[in-house]
């Protein structure tokens, strides 16, 4: 029977953030985010939900921390508030904003847990937005890599594994281009690129921070939910296809920071439309990571086609497998995700940060939560990131999404993606099925 293994130095992990499970956004000095002005506006979230409570994790380290150890992760991936450690976004630090983190920080490394630490997952100090216009400004990104300086400084003596920004599409083109996110709006074009680009600014600058007051040498990379694809069956022309719209479709974000520039077709394609930069902050953007991180939830299938792209993408059928979020099941992406990485981007090495679904999972009479659907999810995509290490492709983890349901952004609490269920009544965790599942493939090192 074939086996699918994982190298035995493999990362396995979970991972939240910061605002979806922490709650306790009016303690200890943590300022206003965005996202607490976003739910604030009526209707922009389901049924008008907020993260004031979200998982109440602010008050119940040491209990997710033991849910982790249980679990048999060796690793535990999760963001920093910025608003909570400097709430102005600037200037002045919060001295209780970094005592939280501290300790959640030493609670893991007790637990032989190592922190993946992210610098931005979305909550970005309301201050910066109402003085600066956020991410539509090059100033916020500069603030940024001060905010980075300031954490690297205190915890770099016990974290070596940073993630600069989480998913730069979500908080730029859904936030000012389609106001289905904080801080939401409905700018124009250039302005909605320009921010595109300003983020990408600030995670090259917040790699420089890093690198320059890290005191231990540290690893540094960008987060993205980059856009995946599949060919509809695996032949020659229908691959190629495929790896020519992975680039089309990533032009944006993810080849900028590998390529040091923005490609030119593209640039010409934005017209009047395209954003503003230098040459510097194009080398600033450019510098080498030490890792790249890919959020991947589901794909799209593409073919070869005989038009000047040379493909074209392939309707996805109304019975076709998807999830409670209406996204395609597609585990194969994560096989050509990992091919066309190697291709372009030679050995850079890959962690799946987030896979993960939502599932309308249903609480049986005595609690358990049989959600077949997303262990048969889980399995079938390790199977393919499998294939893809045993094949010499880099993949170096693994990050389910999501330790346990959490405040699902614009959905508020109606879409599930956690293995381990939340009673948002009493804020007891169960952990569902999958999370059994999960703990054993951890143990085994292989898909079970």
């Amino acid at each position: 029977m074939f086996e699918y293994t994982f190298p035995k130095d493999f990362v396995w992990g979970a991972a939240t953030a910061s605002f979806q499970v922490e709650g306790a956004t009016e303690e200890d000095g943590r300022g206003k985010s965005t996202w607490d002005a976003f739910c604030a506006r009526p209707g922009k979230v389901v049924n008008n939900d907020t993260g004031e409570r979200a998982c109440d994790h602010y008050h119940r380290i040491k209990d997710d921390v033991a849910l982790l150890k249980n679990l048999g992760v060796n690793a535990y991936r999760f963001s920093l508030a910025w608003p909570r450690i400097m709430p102005a976004g600037e200037g002045k630090v919060n001295s209780k904003g970094l005592d939280f983190y501290n300790g959640l920080i030493d609670e893991l490394l007790r637990a032989n847990i190592t922190p993946y630490v992210t610098l931005f997952h979305w909550d970005l100090p309301l201050a910066l937005e109402e003085k600066y216009g956020g991410w539509k400004s090059k100033e916020t990104a500069k603030r940024f890599a001060e905010f980075a300086a300031v954490v690297t400084q205190k915890y770099s003596d016990r974290v070596k594994n940073w993630m600069t920004i989480n998913e730069i599409m979500c908080f730029t083109i859904m936030a000012y281009r389609d106001d289905r996110h904080a801080p939401g709006g409905k700018e124009n074009a250039k302005t909605v690129n320009q921010s595109v680009h300003n983020a990408l600014y600030g995670h090259g600058l917040a790699m420089q921070a890093i690198r320059e007051h890290a005191k231990t040498k540290p690893r540094v990379g960008l987060v993205e939910n980059l856009a995946t694809v599949w060919p509809v069956w695996h032949s020659d022309e229908h691959i190629a296809a495929a790896k020519k719209a992975f680039r089309d479709m990533n032009l944006s974000r993810l080849f900028p920071v590998f390529e040091g520039g923005y490609d030119e077709a593209y640039i010409s394609k934005l017209g009047p439309d395209a954003p503003g930069y230098t040459l510097d902050e194009m080398k600033v953007i450019g510098a080498p990571m030490d890792f790249i991180g890919y959020n991947i939830y589901s794909g799209t299938p593409v073919r070869h086609a005989d038009n000047e792209a040379g493909y074209e993408t392939v309707p996805v059928p109304a019975d076709f497998p998807k999830t409670d979020m209406g996204w395609p099941i597609t585990p194969k992406t994560m096989y050509y995700t990992m091919q066309f990485t190697k291709e372009y981007f030679k050995d850079i090495p890959v962690y799946i940060t987030e896979n993960g679904m939502a599932a309308a999972d249903v609480e049986r009479d005595n609690g358990e939560v049989l959600d077949l659907g997303r262990l048969e999810y889980i399995r079938t995509h390790l199977e393919q990131l499998s294939k893809a290490v045993n094949e010499g492709m880099n993949l170096r983890g693994y990050f389910v999404w999501s330790l346990m349901d959490n405040f699902e952004w614009a959905f508020g609490y109606t879409k599930r993606f956690g293995i381990v269920r939340v009673n948002y009544a009493t804020m007891q965790r169960t952990p569902k099925l999958s999370a059994q599942y999960y703990s054993d493939v951890i143990k085994a090192n292989r898909v079970l």
